[in-house]
């Protein structure tokens, strides 16, 4: 018969046993934490990629409208100047306005746009209508709207020209990358029933252009959201 060595209490208590079981759930404990971190920033990362490819869907699927025969209003969207006369891009913008206002859709114009932080003296919507008239464009023709720094100012400051002349339907002319951001803008807004016309770009190097309106959407619905709650 063996005879098992007793253990006095001062032995139990040194027993090296529980420090390892100790070792095993604190090993354990942190790997649950890893496990849960690495699921959240992968969750997060498939959600980033899922806004940008909607995000991009919408700038690549420019509004698609039929324009009516007149409307009250055309509304060009600034853009920035280079030494007080409108950019490559603006131009194209004005051009299409030109060609539109020379088929008779309308024979008014907003022309919207504020002070570039370039060196310009004049406004982007001053820079808009002497470009415009020396087009052939009648003065008289061409408001100004010489405030906004933004395409949701470009429009909620067009929009308030518009309730004071009394003009109610309008075409907006934009480049194709940013027709969805301005055709939700003016909805949001309360224009009634605006269209877009839009023209794709010869000068504008584009992967910069629609990369940079990912972040502009972003924003904008970000905007629209406090709007929607009333901040």
């Amino acid at each position: 018969m063996t005879v098992q060595p007793n253990m006095n209490k001062k032995q139990r208590a040194i027993s090296p046993t529980p420090k390892k079981r100790r070792r095993t759930g604190q090993k354990s404990t942190f790997n649950r934490m890893l496990t849960k971190v690495f699921r959240i920033v992968v969750t997060v990362f498939i959600l980033l990629v899922a806004w940008i490819v909607y995000i991009q869907w919408k700038v690549q699927i420019a509004p698609d409208q039929t324009l009516p025969k007149q409307v009250d209003v055309g509304i060009v969207l600034g853009a920035s100047l280079r030494k007080d006369i409108p950019s490559p891009g603006l131009q194209e913008r004005l051009d299409l306005a030109v060609d539109l206002y020379k088929q008779g859709r309308f024979k008014q114009l907003i022309v919207s746009g504020g002070m570039d932080n370039n060196g310009s003296k004049l406004t982007e919507a001053e820079g808009m209508r002497n470009y415009l008239v020396k087009q052939g464009l009648p003065a008289k023709s061409i408001l100004i709207e010489p405030r906004a720094t933004s395409t949701y100012e470009n429009l909620l400051y067009s929009k308030k020209i518009m309730d004071e002349q009394g003009l109610v339907s309008s075409i907006i002319m934009t480049h194709q990358f940013h027709g969805s951001r301005s055709l939700d803008i003016a909805e949001t807004i309360g224009l009634k029933q605006p269209l877009i016309s839009s023209t794709k770009s010869k000068v504008l190097f584009m992967p910069y252009h629609e990369a940079r309106e990912t972040l502009a959407y972003t924003k904008w619905y970000w905007t629209k959201l406090l709007l929607m709650v009333g901040i």
